[in-house]
Parts: structure tokens; C-alpha cells; sequence
């Protein structure tokens, strides 16, 4: 027969204990937590997968050379959706109702995720054109110079046919609180707007701001042929004499949308500038190194959640 001493008896009452604990311990966590939901693991998921991107096309202004030629070329490389989204009568706005089914449509199609949307707050970008420079190219097309046009006030250059830009931001009534309204929105709900002068340029920001869509872009756009890069380009462009120019330019529905136009075109050069620190040279874009650092950071090992 085993005899324990004292200190032996405690010992073993001791480690009794320590059992007993951990097990009453683990049964009340069990018992605790079993009527919560579980959460999901989400660390292996790339966000990257779910991007979606919008952009919201204006009528000449290169959207068909930026949407054909780059992103329904690099879909296939860097492995996203395209999908054009066809506005009944060529809408500038969707309806309330319309805008709750877009939103569930495209967040929970996940057959199509990343998505690349072109239509006419995931991410939205837009390219603008001067609106003198869109005008004369429509004409051309008509068998009439713009100023022939101005000259007997025809239908086809109606200054209400300029009211173009400002509505895609803000699809209100013109007037300069819409034009304050759209610089807001701008700023405000638009990851970046380009000008269409500056198509390179925009493309080499996106490629760095989403590489997911638009890896490899700028590379694809300087190899595209002259044709490709021009999509829809008017070979026949007749400038407006000044005398159409002063009549033009006297008009409400004009002076706003060239001052939403500079005022866009300013903020993207701003942007432009920094982002290529002040070189102005879209390839700088793709290699300058972030410009912060993490430092200070405590504890100095992560919490576990």
C-alpha cells in the first residue's frame, strides 16, 4: 500500500484543482458563446477580388478609345469583368428604384467580381473634354461648319446641346449652384477625373491607383497604333472663327461648363504633379516610392483577435 505525506497530499489536491478549473472553465466558454453567430474568417480573402469599378462615360470626350482600347484589351491579362451597362434613351440618371437593384446587382453578382463598369460609389472615374473642342467635331459630321451653324442659329449647335459635363456630375438645373454642386461632387465621390487631352496621363494615375484593373496599361496604350488610340478621332476638324467664338462664349450654358472644365482640368494636373513629384512625366508615376512611413507603433506585437 502507497503511503503520501503531507507535502505529496497537498501536491496531488493541488493539481486536482488546476484540472477542475481549466475544465469548468472551458465548458462555461462553451456554454457562453454557443448561441452567438460565427463570424467568418475573412483573412484569406483578397479585397481585390470584390473591387468594383465605374466609369461614367461622357459623350466625346475619348471615352470610347479609353473603354475599347484599354480596358476591353487588358480584361484578359489582369483577369477582371468588363460590362457595359445600356441606359434606356441614353438616360444621364437612373431612377431611384433602378439605383437599389444596380447597387444589389453588381455587389452580390459574384460570378462577376472584380467588375469593370462603363455606363453612360465603389470607384468612379471620368475623362472631360473643352467643350469648343467637342462642338466643331460634331458639326463635321453634318456637312456644315460650326459657324455656318451659329451663323442661322440651327438646332444642331443650340447652346442646350452644350449642357453636357455638368449633368454626369450633378443632374440638376444650370445654374452656378449646380456648377458648385458638381465641383463638390467631383471632389467629393470621384476617385479621379481626367482630361482628354491628357489620356496618358490619366491612364498611368490609374495604373498605379488600381493596378488590379490596369496593370500594364500605360505600356499597352503607348504600343496601341494610331487608329486604336484614336478611336472615333475626326480627321475633319474646322476651328470656329472669332466672330462665332463671341457668340458662343456670351452664353450662360457655356461659361459654366468651361469653368467646370478648368476647374477639373486644374485638379487633375495638381494631382498629376505630385504624383510624379513635380516631374510631370507619366512613366515617374509607375516608380516613385510612397512618400510616408509607419514608425512609433505599439504594442509592438499585434493583437490577436
Amino acid at each position: 500500500m502507497i503511503s503520501l505525506n503531507r507535502n505529496q497530499l497537498l501536491f496531488c489536491n493541488l493539481c486536482v484543482l488546476v484540472l477542475l478549473f481549466i475544465y469548468i472553465h472551458s465548458r462555461l466558454n462553451t456554454t457562453l458563446y454557443a448561441d452567438y453567430p460565427k463570424i467568418p474568417s475573412l483573412i484569406h480573402v483578397d479585397p481585390q477580388l470584390e473591387q468594383i469599378v465605374i466609369y461614367n462615360r461622357v459623350p466625346k470626350t475619348g471615352s470610347t478609345t479609353f473603354t475599347n482600347a484599354v480596358a476591353y484589351d487588358l480584361f484578359k491579362l489582369n483577369g477582371f469583368n468588363v460590362i457595359h451597362l445600356n441606359m434606356t434613351k441614353n438616360r444621364q440618371v437612373m431612377s431611384l428604384t433602378d439605383q437599389s437593384e444596380f447597387i444589389t446587382n453588381i455587389t452580390s453578382w459574384k460570378e462577376r467580381l472584380p467588375a469593370f463598369y462603363h455606363v453612360f460609389d465603389p470607384l468612379f472615374f471620368q475623362l472631360l473634354i473643352c467643350s469648343l473642342t467637342f462642338y466643331p467635331i460634331l458639326l463635321t459630321v453634318m456637312l456644315q461648319t460650326f459657324d455656318e451653324c451659329v451663323a442661322r442659329s440651327g438646332r444642331d449647335c443650340d447652346m442646350k446641346q452644350m449642357w453636357l459635363q455638368i449633368p454626369y456630375f450633378c443632374v440638376l438645373l444650370k445654374c452656378s449652384f449646380y456648377l458648385f454642386k458638381a465641383k463638390k461632387n467631383l471632389l467629393d465621390k470621384y476617385l479621379l477625373v481626367g482630361i482628354s487631352e491628357q489620356i496618358r496621363d490619366f491612364i498611368a494615375v490609374l495604373e498605379r491607383l488600381v493596378p488590379r484593373f490596369f496593370k500594364g496599361a500605360l505600356e499597352h496604350f503607348d504600343g496601341l497604333s494610331d487608329s486604336r488610340s484614336h478611336l472615333r478621332y475626326t480627321k475633319r476638324k474646322y476651328p470656329p472663327s472669332d466672330q462665332t467664338l463671341s457668340v458662343i462664349r456670351r452664353n450662360e450654358v457655356y461659361r459654366l461648363e468651361k469653368e467646370f472644365y478648368e476647374f477639373a482640368k486644374e485638379e487633375f494636373q495638381a494631382i498629376f504633379k505630385k504624383v510624379t513629384n513635380g516631374t510631370n512625366n507619366a512613366r515617374d508615376v509607375l516608380h516613385l516610392k510612397s512618400q510616408y512611413h509607419y514608425e512609433k507603433i505599439k504594442p509592438e506585437r499585434p493583437f490577436r483577435v
